[in-house]
């Protein structure tokens, strides 16, 4: 999964960054209004650790979140957030971790003169739902145009393309971002390619500072249409990121002393997979053992297409036992003898925890 960590400036983003990647990254895409910084982060799965003692695997593999801190804006305006570069970047991403300053520190003004939370909140979702506005204007008057001129037999194919980019606009300008719309199954495929922000998962990090109130949504006075669906989080930023580059003893340790629970990282990585709507399936064998981020309820056909494209097109049937059945027979052999192996076709909803192998006709 990859995650586009966007905030005003002076928020604190890139700290927030530095905290989560423990100043572990590589940079990409330099020039423009300057490079964007990648991070891996492993989502550590505890049933990895207890399956791997079982098959004894040369590989055992965690699923990943990578976060990318993108560049500055290269708007004007030091209180707009997204330039043409940014929305471009962000088209690509899986999520957005939206950073919003809670933190007052004299020696780090705020460019707006105050902190304000919720101000801040409501101009960086104001900005994603004003990029997708533009990208569907323009993609309403151009596919408008474009079916003046299409043949008769080319129009049947455009007309739903058209109807479905009119049906979502108009929702947005009536308040109401994509990822809270009930759309079919053929308006999303239509509506794919434009890679639409508001169609994204949203989690809002609120940068703290060490002591002090921490904001919550439901605090903020928001309309509740605004923040419906948003994951949220809290850290201390800067904290956090002298945490990431002590020793795990050390961190440890002052962690015990100023009486922190455990690190930020692991709360965000939690309420990313929530917002997300991610649960992981697992594979077993003497190769690798793997835990795989997908939807929720994806169907087992699909399922299989993240692990190569060719099972999902090859598919026969998959083979799916719970992890704790697993844990308790100590063996897929021994489960399909107590019969909780079980044979399931194409439609079939993962669900977190299923260990599955897919039989495929190559």
């Amino acid at each position: 999964m990859d995650i586009a960590i966007i905030g005003l400036p002076q928020s604190g983003k890139s700290t927030v960054f530095n905290a989560l990647t423990a100043g572990h990254s590589t940079t990409t895409g330099a020039g423009g209004a300057g490079p964007m910084h990648v991070g891996v982060v492993k989502v550590v799965d505890p049933r990895l650790a207890v399956l791997t003692e079982i098959y004894s695997p040369r590989k055992t593999i965690q699923a990943e979140i990578q976060f990318w801190d993108l560049p500055p804006g290269d708007r004007e305006s030091q209180n707009q957030l997204l330039g043409g570069r940014q929305r471009n970047l962000l088209q690509g991403a899986d999520a957005m971790l939206l950073v919003v300053r809670a933190f007052v520190d004299p020696g780090v003004p705020d460019p707006s003169g105050s902190v304000d939370p919720a101000r801040d909140l409501r101009s960086m979702l104001a900005e994603l739902t004003l990029a997708d506005l533009e990208t569907l204007e323009r993609a309403e008057g151009r596919l408008a145009d474009g079916l003046k001129k299409a043949k008769p037999a080319e129009r049947s194919a455009m007309v739903p393309q058209l109807e479905a980019v009119r049906k979502v606009k108009l929702a947005i300008e009536s308040g109401t971002p994509i990822r809270q719309q009930i759309l079919t199954h053929s308006e999303a495929a239509a509506l794919f390619d434009f890679q639409l922000l508001t169609s994204k998962p949203v989690i809002v990090a609120f940068n703290t500072g060490e002591s002090g109130p921490t904001p919550k949504l439901a605090s903020l006075g928001l309309e509740p249409d605004v923040t419906a669906g948003l994951g949220e989080v809290d850290l201390s930023a800067k904290l956090e990121e002298d945490l990431a580059l002590m020793t795990q003893e050390e961190a440890t340790e002052f962690r015990e002393a100023l009486g922190l629970d455990e690190p930020a990282i692991e709360r965000v990585k939690s309420v990313c997979y929530a917002t997300a709507g991610l649960v992981s399936f697992l594979t077993v064998g003497e190769d690798e053992v793997r835990a795989w981020p997908v939807p929720d309820g994806i169907l087992a056909q699909d399922a299989a297409g993240t692990i190569h494209s060719d099972f999902s097109k090859g598919f026969i049937r998959a083979e799916v036992i719970r992890y704790e059945d697993l844990i308790r027979c100590g063996s897929v052999a021994q489960g399909r003898k107590e019969g909780v192996l079980r044979s399931e076709g194409k439609t079939y909803p993962v669900k977190d925890g299923d260990v599955i192998n897919f039989l495929i006709n190559v």
